[in-house]
């Protein structure tokens, strides 16, 4: 089941930014199609401005199968309303930012997929999940071959989100070297990003469908 792209924004502040809004409903559409945004869980990002920093972001609440040109607000590099009057954001909008000051993120999105939340809980105590001989591999940025291994992060979960930025910002300050595409928040979800939301899109499926794959492995 598809939904229609509704009409363009008719807040005045948001008119600039009609194509990213546009991006992120469909985005938003083809998730939930894929059952990993359902009830008014994720939400997603796409950088507008670097100088200074500006997220157009997902209005905490919404349903991201059928986000509304006005569902979306403008925040800044603390997470704050870049504007008066808007909605709230997302309760995790600290966390795009950090993707976009730290990891280069052009766009992020955050999905609550059942492999993701299940996978999460499973292999937390090893802090992470190893991806490897997958062919799918290949569809990460900078991933030439299906001999690579990827190291996908877990983090706890928690309601103090600027305690969970900084262990997020703590991990790749320790890790460098580790590239770094995403990362799961245990029995929550997934956080993954790119330097555009095409990118962005792309690394989503990528990691879900090897999340899936490692979980049908456990499974069988």
């Amino acid at each position: 089941m598809t939904h229609p792209i509704d009409t363009p924004p008719t807040q005045d502040h948001l008119k600039p930014h009609a194509d990213s809004i546009q991006g992120l409903k469909r985005v938003g559409a083809q998730l939930w199609n894929r059952g990993w945004s359902l009830g008014t869980s994720s939400n997603y990002s796409v950088v507008v401005d670097r100088a200074p920093l500006t997220l157009l972001i997902t209005a905490s609440g919404k349903d991201k199968g059928h986000l509304g040109s006005d569902d979306f607000v403008l925040v800044d590099h603390l997470g704050q309303l870049a504007l008066p009057g808007q909605a709230k954001s997302s309760a995790e909008t600290l966390l795009h930012c950090t993707a976009a000051q730290h990891c280069g993120a052009g766009a992020v999105l955050h999905t609550h997929s059942v492999w993701g939340t299940l996978l999460s809980q499973h292999f937390f105590a090893l802090g992470g999940i190893r991806l490897e001989g997958f062919e799918m591999l290949k569809g990460l940025e900078g991933v030439t071959t299906h001999e690579s291994s990827v190291w996908l992060p877990i983090f706890d979960n928690t309601q103090d989100i600027p305690a969970l930025q900084r262990q997020v910002v703590e991990y790749l300050q320790k890790n460098p070297n580790e590239k770094c595409w995403g990362y799961l928040i245990r029995r929550h979800g997934l956080y993954t990003w790119g330097k555009d939301l095409a990118e962005a899109t792309r690394h989503i499926e990528v990691i879900e469908f090897l999340l899936e794959c490692v979980g049908r492995t456990l499974h069988r």
